[in-house]
């Protein structure tokens, strides 16, 4: 009940949260951590990485030789490159024509000078390495592949030390077949090719791609600097770098593998090295798995993320006032059938660590399967998902941090068991949904929902979405971390949006935003939840403050926008307990995302004095209510209240009976999605004896006869 509501200034004691309580005030029961272990566990099994580090996977799927690496060299062939011809000295093994040299047997040879407009061309009758030392060297081709590997058991290119080296080719080539396509890079080998060394090589594809090897791709060492028309480094089997300088600016695709007959080829595996690219299309792209233990990484995609981002505000039902197709939508030159990613795989994109600083028109971190990040520093801004996998996601530790996106983090099922996420995002912030690029549309009418959870296990994890925050097509299950939402200023969106249920057993959760669709988490939670919910729209900044029965505060936190519902769920919120909940005032001291670690609260307007008795307590500025008695409400969901369908909201469906509010909950999901018209909706509900009114406030609902 409303005790007091004249208490205009209000002096608590300092707040005193430790970072072990913010990052794991979690349930320490056996069955706690059992599910939280089981947790992670299904989400290790649903990648090929499993609970294995990163950089143990790299050094099983790949291998380095001795050659592989630089080594001092001698008795090498010298080959002199003099403008329009060339010379040698050395054991033979080379055959000059005008300005093309052609290389017949294995070995080292010494490349020095400029060619003006010829090609070297390895032709290796026997299956040794061929070596190729270069020793500061301009090659020019009009009309093929500066250095083409015809044949070759492995070609090594090694870069020397304080040298620049350049090769550049024209804009067509000519081939002695119409219906060839090979040389199409200016450096280009049929077999494998590693390049090594201290030295730089700068490469001008004007033709079509960089660099490009359709075997196995290895760089050690090295300053590459690449300009191509289309793909910048290629790989058909593998791309694997060890370390390196590399710059890329590309027509296409920045760094790519190709081979997509072959499951067990086609990886990307990247040790360590720094990596600066701007491609149209995708910044990095693997056919199968992308892996990445280190590095640092630079990377704008299809010309980055756009100035605005489609919002998803007019999230809007059947018979809503203010209803609209008008969004901010992106803008891009590049068609339906370009990608412009930052990370790709089809099957699998693996961090273990390294700095990424990624700006993509499309998915910064993209697999057409599953995502594990286990370390490194993300910081990413993007046009649509900040990470996306059509199957899976799984968080063991990092800092990932979405400045900017259409959606944040998003999947069928996703795991975060450590680490630090903040997302910011104009629709939902983390959702569970589903398939290629859905954004969550269709998922529920075409998908079994009841194995797809966003499990958190662990870690911190701020969102501040316009649309839903927490948004699952099948459920949350949360046992550990700290949670923070900013969710929604209209009331179209919700900061928690569940179908089936939220079940809270250990952590914090505080999830802020409006009121007109507010779910709770659900009754059959082992941890308690209050849900509070304003008369009125309370301005950003506005602190609240949540005291035990001693007056000591549990938490002290200042929402960042404006909100009229607060759920706040806390180990040290038990049954039977007696809290206090003020609101209006003001906070000082150190905060992060709006909640105090150390705080001085004073000038609450309105106490709220409450005994815990249910697992979610319901409370308005008169003290503790029941759910859905607060005048708001949406479209319901499983979960929440007693069990029933819906009871998770304060909730416009309880006097629905089940197989109708299923029924209201299908059409306006359809609806939604744009799956069905607005018409359609509201007659199909007009059937159920349902009508939303204005402010999307349902009519008191007339059961079907």
């Amino acid at each position: 009940m409303k005790i007091r509501n004249s208490k205009f200034i209000k002096v608590a004691t300092p707040l005193m949260i430790s970072s072990a309580l913010l990052f794991a005030c979690s349930d320490n029961s056996e069955e706690g951590a059992s599910t939280s272990n089981a947790a992670v566990a299904e989400a290790e099994s649903l990648s090929t990485i499993g609970n294995q580090e990163i950089l143990s996977v790299i050094n099983e799927k790949v291998s380095y030789s001795d050659e592989d690496f630089y080594t001092d060299w001698d008795n090498a062939t010298s080959i002199k490159l003099e403008g329009d011809s060339a010379s040698f000295d050395g054991n033979g093994g080379v055959v000059i024509d005008g300005s093309t040299i052609t290389i017949r047997t294995s070995g080292i040879y010494e490349i020095s000078g400029k060619l003006n407009d010829g090609q070297i061309i390895v032709n290796a009758e026997d299956e040794g390495t061929v070596r190729l030392i270069l020793d500061g060297v301009e090659i020019n081709s009009s009309t093929s592949a500066p250095i083409f590997v015809e044949k070759a058991e492995k070609t090594v290119v090694s870069l020397e030390e304080g040298t620049t080296n350049s090769l550049s080719d024209g804009e067509n080539y000519v081939y002695e077949n119409s219906e060839d396509d090979e040389p199409n890079a200016a450096l280009f080998s049929k077999d494998d090719l590693t390049i090594n060394g201290d030295g730089t090589l700068v490469v001008n594809g004007n033709y079509n791609n960089g660099i490009a090897s359709k075997d196995e791709l290895r760089i050690t060492d090295g300053t590459i600097q690449i300009e191509a028309k289309d793909d910048g480094l290629m790989g058909r089997d593998l791309v694997a770098v060890k370390d390196g300088k590399i710059t890329i600016t590309a027509g296409g695709d920045g760094i790519k593998s190709t081979n997509d007959k072959d499951a067990s080829k086609a990886i990307i595996a990247i040790e360590d090295g720094t990596f600066d690219i701007k491609s149209a299309n995708d910044g990095i792209q693997a056919e199968t798995s992308l892996l990445i233990a280190d590095g640092e990484f630079k990377i704008t995609s299809g010309g980055g993320s756009p100035e605005t981002i489609e919002t998803n505000e007019n999230n809007m039902m059947p018979g809503m006032p203010g209803e609209t197709n008008d969004t901010t939508a992106i803008t891009s030159t590049s068609t339906e059938n370009e990608s412009t990613k930052g990370l790709k795989a089809a099957v699998e994109v693996a961090i273990g660590g390294g700095s990424f600083t990624i700006d993509s028109l499309d998915d910064a971190v993209h697999s057409n399967n599953s995502i594990t990040i286990t370390g490194g520093d993300l910081e990413v801004a993007t046009g649509d998902d900040g990470i996306h996998a059509d199957t899976s996601i799984l968080a063991k530790g990092g800092n990932i941090n979405v400045t900017k996106s259409y959606e944040g983090v998003e999947s069928k099922s996703i795991t975060i068991a450590d680490g630090e996420i903040h997302v910011n995002a104009t629709d939902d912030g983390i959702n569970i949904g589903g398939g290629n690029d859905a954004s969550g549309r269709d998922f529920a009418a075409t998908e079994n929902t009841e194995e797809n959870v966003l499990s958190i296990n662990g870690g911190y994890v701020y969102v501040n979405a316009m649309g839903d925050g927490l948004d699952s097509n099948g459920s949350i299950a949360m046992t550990d971390g700290t949670v923070i939402v900013s969710g929604p200023t209209n009331n179209n969106n919700a900061s928690l949006d569940y179908d089936q249920s939220f079940e809270i057993d250990g952590g914090i959760l505080i999830a802020t935003g409006s009121a007109g669709m507010a779910m709770a988490t659900s009754e059959d939670s082992a941890q308690s939840s209050i849900m509070m919910t304003f008369t009125e729209t309370q301005v950003a900044g506005t602190a609240l403050q949540l005291e035990d029965s001693n007056g000591s505060p549990i938490l002290t936190f200042a929402p960042e926008k404006d909100y009229q519902s607060i759920v706040i769920s806390s180990p040290e919120l038990t049954k039977d307990g007696f809290y206090t909940l003020s609101s209006g005032g003001t906070a000082t001291g150190t905060e992060s995302d709006g909640l105090f670690t150390e705080a001085n609260y004073e000038g609450g307007t309105n106490e709220v004095e409450f005994t815990i008795s249910d697992t979610v307590t319901w409370l308005n500025e008169s003290g503790i209510t029941e759910a859905g008695s607060n005048g708001f409400g949406g479209m319901g969901g499983p979960g929440g209240t007693g069990g029933n369908p819906g009871g998770g909201r304060g909730d416009m469906f309880a006097d629905l009976d089940d197989a109708t509010r299923e029924k209201v909950q299908s059409i306006m999901e359809q609806q939604r999605n744009g799956t069905i018209t607005q018409e359609e909706a509201q007659a199909q509900l007009a059937e159920l004896g349902v009508e939303l009114p204005m402010g999307g406030q349902m009519k008191e609902p007339v059961q079907p006869e």
